[in-house]
Order: C-alpha cells, then sequence, then structure tokens
C-alpha cells in the first residue's frame, strides 16, 4: 500500500512538473518525494516495533506456559509417589493377612 502511495506522489511530482516551471516543479517532485520515503520508513519502524512487541509477549506468554506445565509435571510426579506408597503399604497388609491366616 505504500508503495502504491510513493509511486501516485511520485507521478504526481512528475506530472506538476511538466506542466508548470521545471526547477520549481523538480523541487516540489523531490520533497514530495523525500516526504513519501520518510513516511514509508516511519512506518516500517512502527510495524518492526509492533512485531517485537508482539514476539515478546508471545515469548512470555510460552515461558509461562512451560512453568505451569512444568508444576503439573511436578505435582504428577508426587502422586505416582503416592500412588506407589499406597501400594507398597497395600502389599505389606496383605502379606500380614497371609501370615495371620496360616
Amino acid at each position: 500500500m505504500k508503495k502504491i502511495a510513493v509511486s501516485l506522489v511520485l507521478a504526481a511530482s512528475l506530472g506538476l512538473a511538466a506542466c508548470s516551471g521545471a526547477e520549481e516543479a523538480t523541487t516540489e517532485a523531490a520533497d514530495a518525494t523525500a516526504e513519501a520515503t520518510e513516511a514509508t520508513a516511519d512506518a516500517a519502524v512502527e510495524g518492526a516495533d509492533a512485531a517485537t512487541d508482539a514476539a515478546a509477549t508471545a515469548t512470555d506468554a510460552a515461558a509461562d506456559t512451560a512453568e505451569k506445565a512444568g508444576e503439573m509435571a511436578d505435582k504428577a510426579g508426587e502422586m505416582a509417589d503416592t500412588a506407589g506408597d499406597a501400594a507398597a503399604k497395600a502389599g505389606e497388609m496383605a502379606d500380614a493377612a497371609k501370615e495371620a491366616a496360616k
């Protein structure tokens, strides 16, 4: 879109140069081209800033998600340990019941 705008400004400037005083029109065309170039550069910088901000936000969100996943994995490990302890206790009780039955 900005390339189109720059092209239109340049075409208008060249048309103006053909219709009026060449020196004045050339100066106006150069000024218009410089302004269009500056506007395009400013828009590119703003776009790059916005992209950088979006990338930082995404990185933060990914880090938060990874941290939460780590916490959940730790909790699952603790629960597995508890289940293993309960299974061992049940095995001990079964052995004790067998001994008592003898």
